[in-house]
């Protein structure tokens, strides 16, 4: 129970932020009331815009230490993370 309500308290969080941020860009129109007769009115609507993310990896020239205790230059892959806002 401790851990659903834990993600559920995340995903607001990152939620919060998305939006504070300008990382989710929602737009709407408003609705109009029903009329007094028997037909009804029309809903809002809503068009959510999210933003992307790209994920890879990169050649970086890094310093790993030897079993000798000397550093060396070792070529590895370093994750990459590129957010984008929507249009």
């Amino acid at each position: 129970m401790r851990a659903i309500v834990t993600l559920l308290v995340i995903v607001v969080i990152i939620g919060i932020v998305g939006v504070a941020t300008g990382f989710f860009k929602f737009s709407g129109s408003g609705g109009s009331l029903p009329k007094v007769a028997v037909s009804g009115g029309s809903l809002p609507s809503v068009n959510a815009d999210s933003g992307s993310i790209s994920l890879g990896t990169k050649k970086e020239a890094v310093s790993v230490p030897d079993v000798t205790v000397e550093t060396k230059k070792t070529s590895v892959d370093v994750p990459t993370v590129a957010v984008r806002k929507p249009e």
